[in-house]
């Protein structure tokens, strides 16, 4: 059997906190979550997207340490180039950090890029 990508798992300080973002952006993450260590969910196209929180990342692994820096980003499709830019208009509304407002990317995708409450960082594209 092949190996196949199927989930990403997010270190969060706050689940709560942090699902609040993921559930603004427009993921459909049930309420009961906000209370427990670990949250998943399936998007509608399959995809699995886990949040833990550090405590029990730290459980898992006693030598796990916060990280510091970017090396992984989650890009989220949206249906029009509009939405691009809504979404990231009512996520700085309501107080998150815009990391990169939208603009056309050269690769032929409206682009923005926002920072979730422990900085992870967002990507919101939509085809041209």
């Amino acid at each position: 059997m092949a190996i196949q990508p199927d989930m990403i798992g997010i270190v969060v300080s706050d689940m709560a906190a942090a699902l609040r973002f993921y559930r603004l952006v427009g993921l459909e993450i049930p309420a009961h979550l906000d209370s427990e260590s670990h949250a998943e969910i399936t998007t509608a196209n399959g995809y699995r997207i886990a949040w833990d929180t550090e405590a029990l990342a730290r459980s898992i692994n006693p030598d796990w340490v916060t990280p510091v820096g970017q090396r992984v980003a989650l890009a989220l499709k949206c249906d029009s180039p509009g939405e691009v830019d809504a979404t990231y208009a009512r996520m700085v509304a309501q107080g998150y950090h815009g990391h990169k407002p939208p603009w056309d990317a050269f690769w032929g995708q409206r682009y923005a890029v926002i920072a979730d409450p422990d900085g992870s960082l967002l990507d919101l594209f939509a085809p041209q």
